[in-house]
């Protein structure tokens, strides 16, 4: 994908805008109470909270007791039926089959405050055909082929960003590593893959951020989502006008009049949303793998190819970790069965991402991570079957060339707060922390 800004001219913009991206965000979640919780979940019984609760960076045993004895269960939700599949191989069956479960959002509608006027468009909530129309406008832009284009970008953008990191640095060399670093390179990444102009960057990441802060139940959440999507329309509308050289503008050049601008407008929503936080999470909670057994962090910094240890590394990490706790919810189109389980036709089945990445079924010692066994590339960190992430190599490609430049520009990286000091987000359906402490010598 072509870049018509030098990198250079642009370089004190970058910093700018991803600076006052990440205080705004970070000022929202930091508020008493805020969380990334999606649907107000801390109303929910206890039990039923059981997929989003983790100790540090492993989701709780019990979910893990609960998989090996029932890897489906019936979730105590009042008054709707909710199947919770934390099995791996039940969560493929799940995930895999769009005839038996469909993501269609109309499902929601007129529950928890949701209305048809909050449909968030996008690939996430839409069945075929009209999904699979939607996604062939996107996978063109996310073959190898066309990402490797944004190499050498992805790497200015992390130099960029380990230059704002160090320059951020107190006399002691203390930082946040997600306000300069985690959050940053995923937002401008993102930026230039739509085609974003750069001087309509502010109000772009202003509106990519407020989607978070949704406390008060599905409908505040579609709330803030609408708000999101009417300033995407008006870019979408400049690039009606001026196709410019990123993904927005080379769907319409290619597409014209066949993709309407509501539909260009959930696409683009999506790779916000799916590009954004995910990256950012990984990003944070890779760096504190590192740092708690420094023997991954030194096979980085002293391999002769960084690159390719940072391959298994990254692999593992993305299944290890499992930050997206749980796919989108599926609703069951008739009546089946899975896992030994009677699901009838209408209820909702919520796949476990996490819980089935750690699945005994995979093999030995799921719970540790071990970037020297077997190839993980069968994890669902992605999801599964036609809902798979489409930017999931993006994403690949910026975890794995982040990892190598961090470790070799700051060899003495560590902690600056003891582990239990970190605070982890709590009910969120992306799992991360909102600061990551560091001192960089």
């Amino acid at each position: 994908m072509p870049i018509a800004t030098p990198i250079r001219t642009v370089r004190t913009a970058r910093s700018s805008i991803a600076g006052w991206l990440t205080r705004r965000y970070l000022s929202r979640l930091r508020r008493k109470g805020t969380t990334l919780d999606l649907n107000a979940l801390s109303k929910l019984p206890e039990p039923a909270l059981l997929p989003l609760r983790r100790n540090g960076l492993d989701p709780v045993p019990e979910i893990g007791a609960l998989r090996d004895r029932e890897p489906v269960s019936r979730l105590p939700v009042p008054a709707v039926p909710v199947w919770l599949v934390t099995g791996y191989d039940e969560a493929k069956e799940v995930l895999g089959d769009a005839r038996a479960f469909s993501n269609d959002f109309a499902h929601l509608v007129g529950t928890n405050g949701v209305a048809e006027h909050h449909e968030p468009g996008g690939l996430g909530f839409a069945d075929p055909p009209d999904h699979t129309r939607l996604r062939r406008l996107l996978t063109p832009e996310f073959t190898m082929r066309r990402l490797n284009r944004l190499t050498p970008l992805i790497h200015s953008i992390i130099e960029e960003r380990l230059d704002a990191l160090e320059a951020a640095a107190d006399a002691d060399g203390r930082v946040d590593l997600v306000e300069h670093f985690a959050l940053p390179v995923p937002a401008l990444v993102i930026c230039e893959l739509l085609g974003v102009p750069y001087e309509e960057r502010d109000a772009f990441q202003q509106f990519s951020v407020a989607r978070f802060d949704v406390l008060g139940g599905l409908g505040a959440s579609f709330g803030a989502i609408s708000q999101s999507r009417e300033y995407l329309r008006g870019v979408i509308a400049q690039q009606r006008r001026e196709p410019g050289d990123g993904l927005l503008g080379m769907i319409i050049r290619e597409h014209g009049d066949a993709v309407t601008d509501e539909e260009l407008t959930g696409l683009a929503d999506g790779v916000l949303t799916g590009g954004l936080e995910t990256t950012a999470s990984m990003l944070a909670l890779g760096t504190l793998v590192m740092l708690q057994d420094r023997t991954h962090f030194t096979a980085i910094r002293e391999a002769e190819d960084p690159g390719a240890v940072a391959t298994p590394f990254v692999d593992e990490l993305l299944r290890h970790l499992t930050v997206v706790q749980t796919a989108f919810p599926r609703f069951a189109r008739e009546n089946t069965v899975v896992g030994g389980q009677a699901i009838s036709a209408g209820d909702i089945v919520i796949v476990s991402l996490s819980a089935a990445d750690r699945d005994k079924r995979l093999g030995p010692e799921m719970d540790a991570f071990d970037p020297s066994r077997p190839p993980a590339s069968s994890h669902l960190a992605f999801g599964y079957g036609i809902h798979r992430c489409v930017g999931a190599e993006l994403g690949r490609m910026e975890l794995r060339a982040a990892f190598p430049l961090l470790v070799e520009r700051f060899p003495a990286l560590r902690l600056a707060v003891e582990p239990q000091e970190l605070e982890f987000r709590k009910l969120s359906i992306v799992y991360g922390v909102d600061s990551l402490p560091v001192r960089l010598k």
